[in-house]
Order: structure tokens, then C-alpha cells, then sequence
């Protein structure tokens, strides 16, 4: 087995253990763009997983985060990447260690765009690792969404442009990262109490988390308007229909989606 190939093995796999939520859509597309798609989220979801660890101090958070983006915003070296990270490569997942691997499996000629999108998100998720994600106002929200995943939403229209220059609305791209991020703020708030962590601004209640959800998802459903590459529309209304029944689910008192639910979703949409 060749090292390309080896390596799409190994990232597909890898996709498969971090995401619920991409690994079906980004196995339904093209091999190009799965390639493409595939190696951006996991260079994404390499630094996610320095923000959520469970045992790493704030301080080394925030250091390994803002030296990762420098690098990427440079020519990212392998060598220094593994530098950085050695003191800690026991406590760090593997999708983490291999950042560079992602890096390398990515196209040439969009790489430098994947690189830009990752070393911003890196920058602006040490900002709230220092805040300790205490959220206070809209705008803190707004700040907030837009790092962990209204970021993917501008990646992944750089990817599509690249491709088959389907043009598509910042605005509303990064809306569809904030709505899906939103879902995950409402499902996911008990645990997150617990963890002493706050991603409610002050004296906002669930009916105003719903709100903001549902506003955001309506740009989602706006921004799939401008797409007309068919795989790549099949791509996108996957997560969009998961995250809107989630929050119906929600709504009605249920913790989540049961797995019944979620392939019914699937189909339904691979049927259509």
C-alpha cells in the first residue's frame, strides 16, 4: 500500500472515532473533495481537542494554541509542531499528534486557505480559554460560535470556491457553524454547568438559546440556496437536518436525537 493511500485509510478511520456529526457527509462526497474536507476538519478537530482537554492546565492550553497558530500561519514545520508538543504527547489524542499529517494530506493549492482558517480558530479559542468561556453578553456568544465553528463554515466555502467556484455568503456560512454550535450549547448545558463552564450569556434563558439556534439555522437554510453542486448540497444538509430535529427534540424535553432517529434523518435525506 502506497503512503497516499495509507494515509486516506488512516484519516478516514480517524474520522470515523472524533465525529458523529461529518464523518457520514464527508464520506458521501467526491474523492476529491472528501480528501479536502476530510483533512480540514481533522486539522480543525487537532486543536479542538487542546481546548477541551480534561487535564491540561489553562496556561499550557492557551501556549500550545497560540504557538500552533503561529506556526500555521508560517510554513508549518513537522519538526517543530513535534517540539512543541512533546512535553505533553502522552496526555494529547492522536488526532492531535498529527497535525501535520492532516496538513500534508491536503491538497497543495487550497492547503494554505485550510492553514489560515485553523491557525485563526487556534488564536481565538486560547482567547476564551483565558476567559474561561464565560460568556456574558450576545456579543461574547456571537465571539464565541464564531471561533468553534462559524470558522469551519468560512473553511469549508474557501473549499468550495477552490473546487468548482460555487460562490457562497460569508455571512451566512458562519451562520450555519454558530446554528449547529448553538444545538450543541443547548443539548450539552448540564454537563457543561458541571464542568463550571457557561456558554448562556447573562439572564438569558433556554427559550433565548432556542432563538438564537433557530436564527442562525434560518441563515444555514439560506446559504444552501446559493449551492447548486449537487454533492456538494448532500454534503451540507446532512448536519442542517440533524441539527434542526435535535433542537425539535429539545424543544420537546428529550436529552437528544435516539440513533433510531438519526439514520431515519440520514436516509430521508440520501433518499430524496
Amino acid at each position: 500500500m502506497n503512503d497516499v493511500v495509507k494515509l486516506e485509510k488512516e484519516a478516514m478511520k480517524m474520522l470515523k472515532e472524533t465525529s458523529r456529526t461529518f464523518y457520514i457527509p464527508i464520506k458521501l462526497l467526491k474523492p476529491t473533495l472528501r480528501k479536502t474536507v476530510g483533512a480540514a476538519y481533522l486539522c480543525m478537530r487537532a486543536i479542538d481537542e487542546i481546548e477541551d482537554h480534561e487535564e491540561l492546565e489553562p496556561e499550557t492550553k492557551q501556549q500550545l494554541l497560540r504557538s500552533t497558530s503561529e506556526l500555521l500561519k508560517n510554513n508549518f514545520s513537522v519538526e517543530a509542531y513535534e517540539q512543541l508538543i512533546k512535553p505533553y504527547e502522552e496526555k494529547l489524542p492522536e488526532v492531535t499528534k498529527r497535525l501535520g499529517d492532516w496538513i500534508a494530506f491536503c491538497p497543495d493549492d487550497i492547503a494554505p486557505k485550510v492553514k489560515e482558517s485553523t491557525s485563526v480558530m487556534a488564536n481565538g479559542m486560547a482567547d476564551w480559554v483565558e476567559k474561561n468561556w464565560q460568556i456574558r453578553t450576545e456579543e461574547d456568544l456571537d465571539d464565541y460560535t464564531y471561533y468553534v465553528a462559524g470558522l469551519v463554515g468560512v473553511m469549508l466555502s474557501d473549499i468550495w470556491r477552490w473546487y468548482d467556484n460555487t460562490d457562497t455568503v460569508p455571512e451566512l456560512a458562519i451562520g450555519y457553524g454558530r446554528g449547529l454550535q448553538a444545538v450543541n450549547v443547548l443539548r450539552n448545558q448540564d454537563e457543561d454547568a458541571e464542568r463550571g463552564v457557561k456558554f448562556f450569556p447573562d439572564n438569558w434563558s433556554r427559550e433565548d438559546m432556542f432563538a438564537y439556534a433557530e436564527a442562525n439555522l434560518a441563515k444555514a437554510d439560506e446559504y444552501m440556496k446559493s449551492i447548486k453542486t449537487k454533492n456538494i448540497t448532500l454534503f451540507c444538509k446532512i448536519p442542517l437536518a440533524l441539527a434542526h430535529r435535535t433542537l425539535n427534540a429539545l424543544k420537546s424535553g428529550k436529552e437528544k436525537m435516539s440513533r433510531e432517529e438519526v439514520e431515519s434523518t440520514v436516509n430521508d435525506i440520501l433518499n430524496s
